[in-house]
């Protein structure tokens, strides 16, 4: 992969973290368990990130593609 195409990808990167800045996944967690009971809970996680992480990406990767022009 050359710079030019990886530049590319880091800012498009960089857009899609400002446009979502996060997402959440679910998991099932067994708390009761005795014979036939059985009770569960559904725990949400939630992942966080700021949007100038993303902002930080999209000018690096303008920056790589900028500076691969020059060569």
């Amino acid at each position: 992969m050359n710079t030019k195409n990886l530049g590319i990808v880091i800012a498009a990167i960089g857009i899609l973290m400002i446009i979502y800045t996060g997402f959440n996944y679910v998991t099932n967690e067994n708390v009761i368990d005795i014979g036939p009971m059985h009770m569960s809970v559904e725990e949400n996680h939630p992942v966080q990130w700021s949007p100038i992480v993303g902002a930080i990406l999209l000018v690096g990767g303008i920056v790589i593609v900028a500076t691969n022009r020059k060569k």
